[in-house]
Order: structure tokens, then C-alpha cells, then sequence
């Protein structure tokens, strides 16, 4: 049934975003191109919005694929059309007033706040995920109590926020993603072993939806990458990486497997941090930068490479992570 589904995902996505980029490109939606990236000069007018494509297909193939009446799997793909719509408006309204900046950024965070509160309280009250997270490189458990609220909130916000950062070149965004979730089937594999071995019935039901929904995401992103990769004939948009850094975030909370995210998403962390840590560094030393340029993609893209090579790179450390993650916690 996985390779059905993944199957299906790839090729609905593939039709719609082969449908999506005339339509675009007829609604001139093209993306505006921030002056000071002039690597970036030549992509100016490129269509934007294609998480639509992505984004349709998995909701609709997991009515099928997938048991609704699993709450946390509704919630979850809910929660991604969610932050997707969020990322869409933004991204209407750099297309209509022809600008790089789209909802100010307090509008984006209110709304995104709001989605991660509510995702936060539903997380609390699920039995089969509640107040435990599983502890890395071991096959322990931790129970913290109402401190899993401010956590999920802080996990929606950091993802969608990174995945959108990472979202920079041509298809970064897109296979780092696609490798993130392939990490956690096969660390979810093992997981659904432990579950059945202790007759969890509940939680491995939760769990054997949740990667459905990765196997849904991967072959509709693998579709959607085809049009991605360098040279892109379309962007993503916020309505693709807000959607996508929900989708990581659901993935890994409904499993109570968060604390992962930080280990197995190392490279959306990257993209993050060295943009805290060059505005931090610029404003301490007056001016002065640790990176070319940030978030880190664009420091190695000042550096000459390539943006397929830096792909690869962000690519081949997420698996190796896997393959690290793989070997502890049996």
C-alpha cells in the first residue's frame, strides 16, 4: 500500500503542477527577486505558488490512503493546508503589489501562533501522544507534563520558519524535505516493531497513518522537485515551505518524536541559525558578518558553488543522520 500511495502522490502531483505552471505563468505570478541576491538576478519572473500542487495532492490522496477518523491524521493534514494558506496569502500578495515582502511579518507570526496554540492543547489532551517525547539515540521514554504545549508551539513556529529560510534555491527546500521525511519512515518502521511488540493499538494506528502521510509527501515533493531543481521552471513559495515545515513538525509531534527534529532536521536548523547568528554577530561587532551571506546556502552559493551541489550536500547529511539515528535505540 506505501508504494501505491507514494506512487499516486507522484503522479496526481506531477499532472497538477504540469497544469499549475501554464496558470501561472498566465496570471503573472512570477516571483520578485531580492536585489542584493545577484546570483539570483536571472530568476526574476519565475512562477511562484507551486506548493499548491503539493499540497492538493496530499490532502486529497490522504482521504484515501489514509483513516480520517484518526484524529491526529486530520489534524495533521488540516494543520498543513493551514500554514499553506497562510504562506499563500503572503505570497498573493508580493504577486499583486509586485514586491518581495508579502504580510508583514507580525500577521504571519499572529496566525501562525494561533495554528501552533490550538495543535498545542489537542496535543496535550491526545492519549497517544500527551505529555511523551522519545528520547534520541535510545529507546527511552520522558514525560514533561504542560511543558508540551510551549514546546509544540515553539516546534511549529521553528519549523515552518526554517523550512521557509532553507527555501532559498532551486529545489534546496524541496529534497532536503523529501529526505527529513524518509529519515522518519524508517525510523517509524522501527517504531511500529516497539508499538506492536507492547500492544499500543492506538498509537500504532496513529503512527502507521502518520507515515502514510510521509510516503503521500514524499512522492508528491519527488513530482514537484521535477519542476524544482535547477534551473526552476517554479518556485514553492511560502505556500510550500510554511506548508512543508507544518507537515515536518506534524510528523514528528503526532509520533512523539520532536526531540528528532533538531538531529534529523540539522539543515533547516542551520538555515536558522546562521541567521540569528549573523544578525546577532552584525549588531554586537557594528557591522561586521561571520557568513557572506545567510541563511548558510547562500554563504556557500558567495563561495562558488553550485545550487544543485549544495542540494546534494543538504541531501546526503540528512540520510547519513538517518543512517547514524538507525543504529542506536534498538
Amino acid at each position: 500500500m506505501q508504494a501505491i500511495s507514494f506512487l499516486a502522490a507522484f503522479a496526481v502531483c506531477l499532472l497538477l503542477s504540469a497544469m499549475l505552471l501554464p496558470l501561472l505563468k498566465r496570471f503573472n505570478a512570477g516571483q520578485e527577486i531580492l536585489q542584493y541576491v545577484t546570483e539570483h538576478s536571472g530568476k526574476q519572473g519565475t512562477p511562484t505558488m507551486g506548493g499548491i500542487a503539493f499540497i492538493l495532492t496530499v490532502a486529497s490522496l490522504s482521504a484515501i490512503f489514509c483513516n480520517w477518523s484518526n484524529r491526529a491524521t486530520a489534524v495533521s493534514v488540516v494543520v498543513f493546508a493551514a500554514y499553506g494558506t497562510v504562506g499563500f496569502f503572503d505570497d498573493f500578495i508580493k504577486i499583486k503589489y509586485k514586491r518581495n515582502m508579502g504580510l508583514h511579518a507580525y500577521q504571519k507570526i499572529i496566525v501562525q501562533l494561533a495554528i501552533a496554540v490550538l495543535v498545542a492543547f489537542f496535543v496535550w489532551g491526545d492519549v497517544s501522544v500527551g505529555d511523551k517525547l522519545r528520547i534520541p539515540f535510545t529507546s527511552r521514554t520522558v514525560q514533561i507534563g504542560f511543558w508540551i504545549v510551549p514546546l509544540v508551539i515553539f516546534i511549529y513556529l521553528a519549523c515552518t520558519n526554517s523550512v521557509n529560510l532553507t527555501d532559498g534555491i532551486d529545489g534546496l527546500a524541496t529534497s532536503t524535505t523529501i529526505c527529513f521525511l524518509a529519515g522518519m519512515i524508517a525510523l517509524l518502521g522501527r517504531e511500529l516493531k516497539i508499538l506492536d511488540g507492547i500492544g499500543d493499538t492506538y498509537a500504532y494506528r496513529q503512527t502507521q497513518d502518520i507515515v502514510m502521510l510521509c510516503y503521500l509527501s514524499c512522492g508528491a515533493l519527488a513530482a514537484f522537485l521535477l519542476f524544482n531543481c535547477n534551473n526552476a521552471k517554479m518556485f514553492m513559495g511560502d505556500t510550500g515551505s510554511l506548508a512543508l515545515g507544518a507537515m515536518v513538525a506534524c510528523v514528528a509531534i503526532f509520533t512523539r518524536m520532536s526531540l528528532f527534529i533538531p538531529i534529523l532536521g540539522l539543515m533547516f536548523v542551520v538555515s536558522s541559525a546562521s541567521v540569528i547568528i549573523q544578525v546577532v554577530y552584525f549588531k554586537i561587532t557594528r557591522g561586521k558578518r561571520i557568513f557572506l551571506m545567510a541563511p548558510f546556502h547562500h554563504h556557500l552559493q558567495k563561495k562558488q558553488w553550485s545550487e544543485t551541489r549544495i542540494c546534494v550536500l543538504y541531501s546526503v547529511i540528512t540520510l547519513c543522520i538517518t543512517f547514524v539515528l538507525m543504529c542506536f535505540g534498538e
